[in-house]
């Protein structure tokens, strides 16, 4: 793991422009503060889905077409802290399906916090915490011959270039069989005065996030961030339908990294892209599966068309 991050990080300050990988977003830090940052009140988009989970969790397990007689596993990618989730388990407990659930998280103290919540608030439930790499995860998990139900929610899809994502769509399928269902969360395009406050918000706690990631490339590979000399910096284009978050140096300044043993410059005003934040829309999503395996039959909103949970099944 640390040797991947080494590379990433080489190969994205290397870059003009400059990028670093969101996924190293999430150390224990980070994970403390992306839980603050849903239940901020401008991120609308736990709000949303959340409300999709408590209101129509029935309609999603219609949809999903599980079969009440027949064993399934219940797999979600990138599980973090199980809000949503719990709505579904406790709808399929509530109605006597048969099936396990298969946490998958790069985050071990997710898992961990994950794992102690649910047997206190669901015992009956049955849990298998994955960690690691979604899919060497699934390619474990595919010589269980069991149907599946992959959940990747939270529109973390959306931190995927469009050519990624519909890379990352394929790949799902190949490691999935006939009737196998995928329930993809994302965020829909809207108005920028609601989603740049979502990554902006005003206790702070994304730029916290962001800068956090500087801050664990100081503690794990030896590097001299500032990280006071750096400040965070949203944008969005509703006409691209990409949020973007950045990292812009307020200085000139040369940052070294004694893990890479290599130093990289920095000019006043230059940025590091950390993350990307993808608005979907219909079209988009039927572009992302046009190249899969995969149907769409379903989509469920919540009541302001913020959000939406789409539904495909494995042909």
């Amino acid at each position: 793991m640390i040797e991947q991050f080494k590379k990433e990080v080489e190969d994205g300050l290397s870059r003009t422009p400059k990028t670093l990988p969101s996924k190293y977003f999430y150390d224990k830090v980070g994970d403390e503060l992306f839980v603050k940052i849903m239940h901020s009140s401008e991120y609308y988009l736990t709000r949303a889905e959340l409300e999709i989970f408590k209101t129509k969790s029935d309609q999603i397990i219609n949809t999903l077409e599980v079969g009440k007689d027949e064993y399934f596993e219940l797999i979600e990618l990138g599980a973090g802290d199980g809000l949503k989730t719990k709505e579904l388990l406790n709808c399929l407990i509530d109605r006597g399906f048969n099936f396990d659930y298969y946490p998958v998280d790069i985050s071990q103290n997710a898992l961990n916090k994950l794992e102690y919540s649910l047997k206190n608030a669901l015992p009956e439930l049955g849990i298998k915490i994955q960690q690691g790499d979604y899919f060497e995860i699934l390619a474990s998990l595919k010589n269980s011959k069991h149907p599946k139900v992959i959940l990747f929610l939270g529109s973390n899809i959306g931190n995927m270039t469009d050519e990624v994502a519909a890379e990352f769509i394929y790949q799902l399928g190949s490691n999935l069989t006939s009737n196998d269902k995928l329930l993809l969360g994302v965020d829909l395009k809207k108005d920028p005065s609601i989603v740049l406050p979502a990554y902006n918000d005003s206790n702070g706690f994304t730029r916290d996030f962001n800068l956090n990631l500087l801050s664990r490339i100081n503690n794990e590979l030896g590097a001299d961030f500032d990280v006071t000399q750096f400040s965070h910096q949203p944008a969005y284009s509703e006409s691209e339908g990409i949020a973007r978050s950045f990292l812009e140096s307020l200085k000139k300044q040369e940052i070294y990294i004694e893990a890479l043993d290599k130093s990289f410059e920095f000019k006043t005003g230059e940025k590091i892209e950390t993350e990307i934040s993808r608005k979907y829309d219909d079209e988009i999503i039927q572009k992302l599966i046009g190249n899969t395996d995969f149907k769409l039959v379903g989509k469920l909103s919540d009541k302001m068309d913020y959000f939406a949970d789409y539904i495909f099944t494995r042909l």
